[in-house]
């Protein structure tokens, strides 16, 4: 059992606390999401409950985490810093590597789709895709045999036998998981309590909600909170209303006879007034009563992202691709792929991990037809984004002051403050990067969009309006991705790579 009392973790730049009074009791075998919108300290929460070293450089932490002896074990979202390891070197950091039973080895790299001889392999880092580093991850934790898992964003970058295989290691694991993910699927197929990190009041307020349910149960309850809230709310409010017009009335009255009371007639004037004091304590009391009504409920708004409004012809050529071999370095990866789009089509490509989605994806830019307008928004965000910028100089560098503006206004819409527009994008939430590269997709007034796990660090609730926005695109798409929800509402074709090819195929 870990127990959190009077937990508040605050940025120290701005001094907004990310959780204010925090008390929550930790059960064996609890499956803990923590969900929010973007820049709501779901990572941040997470690494204080690991070890608030990790953020004690921005972070004021107050309030206690007993942790009663239980072991912790911490899946980061970023795992740029084991790249110029090799992968023999982060297992052999793992206390009694060589006293782990042969048997478990095996069941474990099976389970997650490795080969055992990886484990001892000199392959840095570095060359791994996405998925494979979160694979390799996940078998350290478990031969790390922690009592508890903190885990962020672990489905990023896996394939399909991997989310599937995540699923079931949350599930069954038998072990305390709290967990921040993007993938709706995901929380709600493993998730029995949900804890909701929201920002209030042009997010200078921060609160947070528990939830011991499954996630759409969560979602289902939250919203008839709020209609009741609200229908009470209005009840209450046109009660007041009548009372303060009949307060009116009442005022109106005294006050214009108390005015034209005769000088002559004392004793009404005396009366008179004594009723004015009467009409004065009534007034108190609907000042009181107005304090105490219910308000209408406040919650935080989904994002306002949108895409340009782009047509593109039907018959119009996206790609024409013909490729004899996919190699990565002098590792062929694919061989006889064959591609073609026109018009307005919206194609997604899974496949294995390691199969090389990525290293297509990034030659498929060097295919697409020259006179259209291209964005690429890769999965590795520092490919293509200088994170020593600040957001206004990412979205138009050099950008004139009338663009400024636009840019504030548009950043303003998805949640940004006007001093985070200002901060270095390193700075910036998983999630916020994502929303800057959405952002320049709608200033470039792009045409053709080539995506790696476009959802991977949006929230659970902003996904459903991601998802949208791309099906109501004018433009093509061509996207790299695991998300099931998104697999199935937006694509029109959906293909398989293989080490023999595209594959196209019906259903995933």
């Amino acid at each position: 059992m870990i127990e959190i009392n009077n937990l508040s973790i605050a940025h120290r730049y701005d001094l907004i606390k990310i959780i204010n009074d925090f008390n929550f009791i930790l059960h064996k075998g609890d499956k803990v999401a923590l969900i929010g919108e973007e820049g709501n300290g779901k990572s941040t929460l997470l690494k204080a409950l690991f070890d608030q070293k990790l953020i004690e450089d921005y972070c004021d932490i107050t309030g206690n985490i007993q942790n009663n002896g239980h072991k912790l074990a911490y899946l980061p979202q970023d795992l740029s810093f084991l790249d110029s390891q090799s992968i023999y070197e982060f297992f052999l950091a793992l206390p009694d590597f060589f006293a782990i039973d042969p048997k478990a080895l095996i069941k474990v790299t099976k389970s997650l789709h490795l080969d055992i001889e990886d484990l001892y392999s000199e392959r840095k880092w570095s060359t791994l895709s996405g998925g494979q580093k979160i694979r390799y991850y996940l078998a350290w934790l478990i031969f790390n045999d922690a009592d508890v898992y903190l885990l962020d964003e672990p489905g990023n970058n896996l394939d399909l036998k991997g989310l599937h295989y995540l699923e079931d290691f949350i599930k069954h694991a038998g072990r305390t998981v709290i967990f921040v993910s993007h993938d709706e699927t995901l929380i709600q197929n493993t998730a029995n309590i949900i804890i909701h990190l929201e920002k209030l009041k042009k997010r200078s307020f921060s609160k947070f909600n528990i939830y011991k349910g499954n996630y759409h149960d969560y979602l289902e309850q939250r919203e008839r909170a709020f209609i009741a809230q609200d229908k009470n709310a209005a009840k209450e409010k046109e009660e007041y209303q009548k009372k303060q017009e009949r307060y009116n009335k009442i005022y109106n009255r005294v006050n214009f006879e108390l005015n034209n009371v005769s000088r002559q007639d004392p004793h009404s004037g005396y009366l008179l007034k004594k009723k004015m004091h009467s009409v004065k304590a009534l007034e108190k009391r609907l000042d009181k009563e107005k304090k105490e009504l219910t308000p209408f409920h406040d919650e935080e708004k989904a994002i306002l992202l949108k895409l340009p409004e782009v047509k593109i012809p039907p018959n119009k050529k996206i790609i024409d691709l013909h490729l004899d071999a996919l190699k990565i370095n002098d590792r062929l990866l694919a061989k006889n792929l064959k591609l073609s789009i026109y018009g307005p089509k919206k194609a997604a490509i899974i496949g294995d991990n390691g199969v090389g989605k990525t290293t297509l994806l990034k030659r498929i830019i060097k295919e697409i037809n020259p006179d259209l307008r291209l964005f690429y928004m890769p999965q590795n965000y520092e490919e293509t984004m200088d994170f020593n910028l600040n957001a206004i100089d990412f979205i138009i560098p050099d950008a004139s002051p009338e663009q400024r503006r636009l840019i504030r206004n548009a950043l303003g819409s998805i949640k940004f403050k006007d001093d985070e527009m200002l901060h270095k994008i390193r700075e910036l939430s998983g999630g916020q990067k994502a929303k800057l590269f959405f952002t320049k997709i709608y200033f470039a007034q792009s045409e053709v969009l080539l995506m790696d796990e476009p959802t991977r660090n949006f929230s659970p609730l902003s996904s459903p309006i991601i998802r949208e926005m791309l099906k109501n695109y004018g433009g093509a798409i061509i996207c790299i991705s695991h998300d099931r929800k998104l697999l199935q509402e937006i694509f029109d074709e959906l293909y398989m790579l293989t080490a023999d090819g595209l594959v196209k195929i019906n259903d995933f």
